[in-house]
């Protein structure tokens, strides 16, 4: 190859890296705050109001309080309104505990050693608390079906107990008394998903105090086998389960406090993990999210860092290795990162609890380099394709035709008729279309194997189609 030649290769390839780091680097607008209450700690975001936007839960550590802060529908946020916990609250939840299709709350405790349950009127307001007797040092709390009874229960991570606690739900939103299984050291974080493949739900817990995860499988019934442990970095101190290699199991993300970093495990298909992989963060990372930021399809990391006060965002190549961090600045000490579509544009926004800052960061994503845009071709009438695959894991990809600009909804049902997840709410102009969904809830939360409808709603035009979820 001559000279000229080579030269022309090596431009056209720095070029390529330039705008795809120029793209992914401005992803995200400056961070805007709000208010919460004192010691910002967990953040999650759900429609609390039933508006069909995402509102934000606030777990505040020093007040004593779970802050509420609705949506205006397009990304800002009314002023907080305060509730009652118990003593030092440092991880909220948000999901249906008594079966009435709004979202309540489940908030652990670290100081009373309880997890608070507040159920919702149904507007976005809640209840006062009633409390449950946890392990000593309740961190951090996970609400899903571990009996497959239909019902959302409650696994709780035990700081100074070295333990969790699963608290069984009796199907109105009360439990019954917790039975304790064993982990690591200093548990900071716990998480819920199906690992094995076996379509029950097992637990995945890090382990500040012994630099590890402790992965307890579900024998079916909700009770767990003895732990197993899988070394990470220094300071473990949140997991997130996914899948990140594209293989439709579930694998481990790790924040590593101590270390910097954040590991990341790859399933062998059976719950078991082959070693951790570590790719550099910001400083002191304290929670870890994993999911699509550029729109490619595949799960990125975001990761709240509290010492550097950013949130680091690690683009996955597709294959579950990652890019080099880009920073995004938070407020003072980001505790916890949650990913959503806030502003309901279909592309996936941050909100980071900020302990020193007593506040919540807002970064609304603003890319347009990776956004999916319309298949141009003229479409001549309204359409609603079937979804492909189908039957599907955990995946699938909806494509519909708008022959003119039109407000979409479109929202996928279960074989009861309860919505289960909302795709799309927005005004598009004409085009041939495709959404995905992942197989989850609006709250996150992976749904079960069985039909589901999804259903398109544009103008007069309404259509419904069946889909088959197998695990």
């Amino acid at each position: 190859m001559c000279k000229r030649s080579r030269f022309l290769a090596s431009f056209l390839f720095l070029s390529f890296l330039l705008i795809s780091s120029v793209a992914f680097a401005q992803l995200f607008n400056d961070k805007v705050d709000y208010a919460a209450g004192s010691g910002a700690y967990s953040v999650y975001c759900a429609d609390l109001d039933g508006d069909l936007d995402k509102d934000l839960a606030v777990a505040n550590y020093t007040g004593t309080s779970v802050s509420i802060l609705k949506n205006n529908g397009d990304g800002t946020f009314q002023t907080k309104v305060d509730y009652t916990t118990g003593t030092l609250p440092t991880s909220v939840f948000c999901a249906d505990l008594d079966g009435d299709l709004d979202m309540d709350l489940a908030v652990a405790n670290v100081t009373s050693n309880t997890v608070s349950i507040l159920k919702n009127n149904g507007d976005g307001t809640f209840q006062t608390k009633v409390d449950y007797a946890t392990g000593s040092g309740a961190r951090s709390v996970f609400c899903a079906d571990l009996d497959g009874d239909t019902d959302l229960d409650l696994a709780v991570a035990n700081y100074t107990g070295t333990s969790v606690s699963i608290l069984k739900n009796n199907g109105d939103g009360t439990f019954q008394a917790k039975t304790d299984y064993a982990v690591g050291s200093g548990p900071r974080v716990i998480y819920c998903a199906d690992l094995d493949g076996d379509t029950d739900l097992d637990l995945a817990v890090a382990n500040s105090g012994t630099n590890n995860v402790s992965v307890l499988k579900n024998n079916g019934d909700g009770t767990f086998q003895a732990k197993v442990d899988y070394a990470a970095g220094t300071g473990a101190r949140s997991v997130f389960c996914v899948d990140l290699d594209g293989d439709t199991d579930k694998d481990l993300a790790v924040a590593n406090y101590g270390a910097s970093t954040v590991s990341i495990f790859k399933n062998n298909g059976d719950g078991t993990f082959q070693f951790g992989v570590n790719y550099s963060t910001g400083n002191a990372p304290a929670s870890v999210y994993c999911v699509d930021l550029d729109d490619d399809d595949d799960l990125d990391l975001a990761v709240a860092n509290y010492t550097s006060s950013s949130v680091s965002t690690l683009r996955n190549n597709g294959d579950g290795t990652f890019l080099a961090k880009v920073d995004f600045a938070s407020g003072s000490g980001a505790m916890s990162v949650f990913g959503a579509d806030l502003d309901g544009d279909s592309y996936v926004d941050l909100a980071v609890a900020n302990q020193n800052g007593n506040n919540v960061s807002i970064l609304l994503n603003a890319t347009t380099y990776f956004a999916e845009g319309p298949d141009l071709t003229k479409a001549n009438s309204f359409l609603l394709r079937q979804n492909y695959p189908n039957p599907f894991n955990p995946v699938t990809t909806i494509e519909y035709s708008l022959p003119r600009r039109s407000k979409v909804v479109i929202e996928v049902f279960d074989i009861l008729g309860r919505r289960v997840r909302q795709l799309i709410n927005e005004s598009k102009s004409a085009g041939i279309y495709t959404v995905i969904w992942d197989g989850t809830k609006h709250s996150g939360i992976p749904v079960s194997t069985g039909i589901y409808f999804y259903r398109i709603q544009a103008g007069d035009f309404v259509q419904t189609k069946k889909m088959l979820l197998v695990k």
